[in-house]
This record gives structure tokens, C-alpha cells and sequence, in this order.
């Protein structure tokens, strides 16, 4: 019962969450942090999953790929951990336990960057994904230029609060140098990320979201 009260107030944050990136965004209201109570009992401990990349080396990661098999075809990105090793580490390991399979891209500016890595989009979301999706990365600004291909961590203004979204790059964003985790970069398949990012859109959001079927994280291939 426990259970499902957390999931569903998991859910529920999580929906109203906005990941503000694509132009300057508003400063939200900073929450006050609740009192804490004399005597209170200590919160249960919340123990994570053992993933595939966790502890693994920058030279190891350095050497994967990940590849987004969408709906409009695939997106092959290569890893850049000596910048940002967290994001790297959390991109693949999203992408190898299966995470990313069936998310969509739920985000879309016009000539400038397509979003996915909302979990609450994939057709498995439940406890699993919702908490996994809780886990906040630290925020790894580098000297990687913000241009087109590149991709980076989608946050809201909040600093240190990035988590699973991440954005692909189809113009350049200057503005967000310093600022954004860029942890890779396409190496194939840019033409599907314009594909998607001319697609119809109420707002930012696609009125028909392109699906990543599977995501998978294998040794890059020399070419």
C-alpha cells in the first residue's frame, strides 16, 4: 500500500515537472524546505539498483555508443565522459537496462532541439521507471560548445536537478555553454532529428510524439 502511495505521489510530481532549457527560462519559486520535527523518525533509505556502467571508467566509457532506434529511424550518438562523466554514465545505463525503450520525444523547438528521456512517456512506466527517474545528477558544464549535434542534459532552472532528460542539438545554442551538461554528439542520423523536429507541434509539444522504440549502448564502431 506503501507502495502505490508512493508511486502515485511520484507520478504525480513528475507530471508537473517542466524541464526548462530550449530559451531563457523563468525562475520558478523556490520551495521552503519543511520544518523538521523533534524526535521524527529518519526516512527509510532507499537502496538503487546495481546498472551496467556504474563504477565504470571514463576510458571505458569513452569507447561506447549509443544508438536510439525511433520510430523515424536510427540516432547514433557518441559518449564524451572526460566532460561529463556522470551524465555519460547515467545516459548509458538508461539506455542498456532498457529505460529509454518506448519513451518518445515529448519536447520540440523549432530549428533548435528535440527532448527526449521523459520516463512518465514510455509504454512501461510504473514504480521502476518513476523511481529511477527521481535520481538527480550533478551538473557538469564544460568546454563543449553547444552546437548543432550535440547532446545534453535537459534541467529546470534549479541547479543540480537533472535526471533523465537530455536534448539533441539541431541548431546551435550559445547561451546554454557553462550552463548545460553536454555529455555527447551525433555521429549518424541527424537527418532523423530534423525529421523530428519538423514535425507538427502544439506549443513545444508534438502533436504526434516520435517513439524510441529501443536504445542500445554498444562498442562504437570505427569508421
Amino acid at each position: 500500500m506503501i507502495q502505490k502511495h508512493f508511486l502515485a505521489t511520484t507520478l504525480a510530481a513528475l507530471t508537473c515537472v517542466t524541464i526548462a532549457f530550449a530559451q531563457e527560462p523563468t525562475k520558478p519559486t523556490p520551495a521552503a524546505e519543511p520544518s523538521k520535527k523533534a524526535n521524527a523518525r529518519p526516512a527509510d533509505v532507499v537502496v538503487n539498483k546495481p546498472e551496467p556502467f556504474d563504477g565504470a571508467s571514463i576510458e571505458k566509457m569513452s569507447g561506447q555508443c549509443v544508438t536510439l532506434e525511433t520510430e523515424a529511424g536510427a540516432i547514433e550518438i557518441e559518449m564524451i565522459p572526460e566532460v561529463a562523466p556522470e551524465s555519460v554514465r547515467s545516459f548509458l545505463n538508461l539506455a542498456a537496462t532498457g529505460a529509454l525503450d518506448t519513451t518518445t520525444f515529448s519536447r520540440v523547438v523549432k530549428d533548435f532541439v528535440i527532448q527526449g528521456g521523459n520516463l512518465a512517456t514510455s509504454q512501461k512506466w510504473g514504480f521502476e521507471l518513476a523511481r529511477r527517474m527521481s535520481r538527480k545528477l550533478p551538473d557538469e558544464p564544460g568546454l563543449v560548445k553547444h552546437v548543432r549535434g550535440i547532446v545534453s542534459m535537459a534541467r529546470p532552472e534549479e541547479t543540480n536537478s537533472a535526471t533523465t532528460n537530455f536534448f539533441i542539438l539541431v541548431g546551435d545554442g550559445h547561451h546554454l555553454d557553462g550552463k548545460f551538461s553536454a555529455f555527447g554528439k551525433v555521429t549518424r542520423g541527424i537527418e532523423v532529428a530534423d525529421a523530428i523536429n519538423k514535425a507538427d507541434v502544439e506549443g513545444d509539444k508534438p502533436t504526434k510524439p516520435v517513439r524510441i522504440n529501443r536504445a542500445l549502448a554498444t562498442a562504437c564502431v570505427k569508421k
